[in-house]
């Protein structure tokens, strides 16, 4: 997917110097061999918290950051999707266990290799009362194909040729070439569907805090004041009636400071909240001020190759930073004890359509790149890389930001090379996701990059030769083929297998280097219940759900 991964998952925290200096011990100075053994705190995923007794009068949630935009467009990161997911419906539904379904489509067909068709669901009306027509299903998607709109989910569209209305509820999509991945990226922001007269009339200010938005979800926006809050409501024309709203007021608070966000939890002033700052873990599985929950992620924490012309450009190089690195160790202190190290770039939970075997063959037999730093200072000697500089860009957006930078630069400075880290702003951070000229003279950042689809290889498509993403312009012919291959191959199965050949390549010539996966966080206090603790946040209705415990 394009661009904005930089801030997803971020948390701005305090008490970062403690962080810095825990970090340094991270990457070991001496002998080969895991320098920190493996600590994880007992870890349950669970797939819901308790269905709830009845409605409630009013739920407030802590978001850890204000969000950019609520224009499905531009909505990329998770402030802006866990808000616009309760007010803004796709064409498909993106749920809890990570599987699609119908939702403003009532079903969908692929009558040849490169035509689908979607039937739209009738009866659907907008906040303002209007009924959402195939018509408005048309102009939603045809935003993201629009230049002048510069949607950041406009590699879902890549391939389309055509989004015409083929009946009075019947939309038909044309694209240039068999693409499995685009019907699978309706269930997230590129299959928002807004009124089309909401979209005229609103213009520049559409998904702004003066624009707002007019949408079918099962909440309505009423306020949103700049640096404060968001506050929605209960629509009561909503159309699916299994999802209708328990609370019949939500607002969104915008909490930076990590430790005030936790305190509010704990206090009770905030009902809940999503990613909860793994120095506050501890804290908030021992509180009686409500329930800390872990859920499915689809997030995998890697550093991204931005430079392949410097030191990074040799392949022995990566491999030595990545056998450098205390992986366990920096994981430990970056997730709260509660992640993994991970070897590959994504998580088992989006190899749904794989049977077990493909999904074993996928992960098994990866290169592990096991700590050792004899080795890896072997490499960087027979690369003539010693005494070379890795750059390093990172900004004050977590402890695990902290960590890992800090961490990385021990490591590089463990084998013989030089690091040098660059601090910039959150903004400046966020830049070097979509604008190359931010990127100048940066080797490595930190990604925490999460899936938005049910598909392994939404992932590996990213990494194509030429795409947007693929920020250091790594190219393998190899590569490129087998993911083309699985682009343009529809059963889910075939699919995975050459997903599965695209997983071991990456894992093998790094042209990112992966570091963990760590399950997602919810905490809800005593009044409520009923969420799921998913990443499916960023797109399913989540806030509906809840109600009085």
């Amino acid at each position: 997917m394009p661009s904005f991964r930089s801030i997803r998952g971020r948390r701005v925290a305090t008490g970062l110097a403690g962080a810095l200096v825990a970090a340094l011990a991270l990457a070991g100075c001496s002998s080969a061999g895991d320098p920190t053994p493996a600590a994880s705190a007992a870890v349950t995923i669970t797939a819901n918290s308790p269905a709830p007794s009845g409605d409630i009068d009013s739920v407030t949630w802590a978001v850890y950051a204000e969000p950019l935009s609520l224009d499905y467009a531009y909505a990329f990161d998770y402030p802006d999707n866990q808000v616009l997911s309760n007010v803004c419906e796709s064409l498909l539904r993106l749920n809890p266990d990570w599987t699609l379904s119908p939702s403003l489509a009532t079903s969908f067909s692929n009558p040849n290799p490169t035509t689908w068709v979607y039937e739209i669901r009738k009866g659907v009306t907008f906040h303002d009362g209007t009924p959402m027509t195939a018509a408005d299903v048309v102009a939603s998607m045809k935003r993201h194909m629009d230049p002048n709109v510069g949607s950041a989910w406009a590699d879902t569209y890549r391939y389309v040729k055509s989004i015409r209305q083929t009946g009075q509820y019947q939309v038909t999509v044309t694209t240039t070439r068999p693409d499995s991945q685009f019907n699978l990226g309706m269930g997230a922001d590129p299959g928002v569907v807004e009124s089309a007269a909401y979209l005229k009339k609103a213009g520049k200010d559409y998904g702004n805090s003066t624009g707002l938005v007019d949408c079918t979800g099962p909440y309505k926006i009423d306020s949103w004041t700049s640096g404060q809050s968001i506050t929605l409501s209960r629509y009561d024309g909503y159309w699916d009636k299994a999802l209708r709203a328990k609370s019949k007021s939500f607002t969104f608070v915008f909490l930076q400071d990590a430790t005030a966000r936790v305190n509010a939890l704990k206090s009770g002033a905030v009902d809940g909240s999503f990613m909860i700052p793994a120095e506050a873990l501890s804290q908030l599985r021992s509180t009686t001020a409500g329930t800390l929950y872990y859920g499915l992620n689809t997030a995998v924490n890697s550093l991204i190759v931005s430079n392949l012309k410097g030191a990074l450009g040799d392949l022995r190089v990566r491999k030595a930073l990545l056998m450098a690195l205390d992986r366990k160790g920096m994981t430990t202190a970056a997730t709260g004890g509660i992640g993994t190290v991970t070897d590959a770039l994504t998580t088992p939970s989006v190899w749904s359509g794989a049977s077990a075997a493909t999904k074993a063959s996928a992960f098994d037999g990866l290169n592990t790149y096991p700590y050792d730093l004899a080795a890896a200072r072997k490499l960087v000697k027979d690369a003539g890389a010693e005494g070379k500089t890795v750059t390093i860009a990172t900004a004050p957006l977590g402890n695990d930001f902290a960590i890992v930078s800090q961490g990385t630069a021990a490591a590089l400075q463990a084998i013989g090379m030089k690091a040098k880290i660059t601090t910039v702003t959150p903004a400046q951070f966020s830049a070097l996701f979509s604008d190359p000229t931010a990127r100048k003279g940066i080797d490595l950042f930190y990604t925490n990059w999460y899936l938005s689809s049910p598909d392994p290889l939404e992932m590996y498509a990213v990494l194509q030769t030429g795409q947007f993403s693929n920020y250091a312009n790594w190219s393998d012919p190899a590569f490129d083929t087998v993911v083309q291959k699985a682009i343009s191959t529809m059963d889910p199965e075939a699919r995975a297998q050459l997903s599965a050949q695209a997983q071991k390549i990456a894992n093998e010539q790094l042209p990112w280097l992966p570091l963990a996966q760590a399950p997602m966080t919810m905490f809800l206090g005593k009044r409520i219940t009923g969420a799921s603790p998913s990443v499916a946040f960023l797109y399913y209705p989540w806030a509906a759900t809840i109600g009085k415990r």
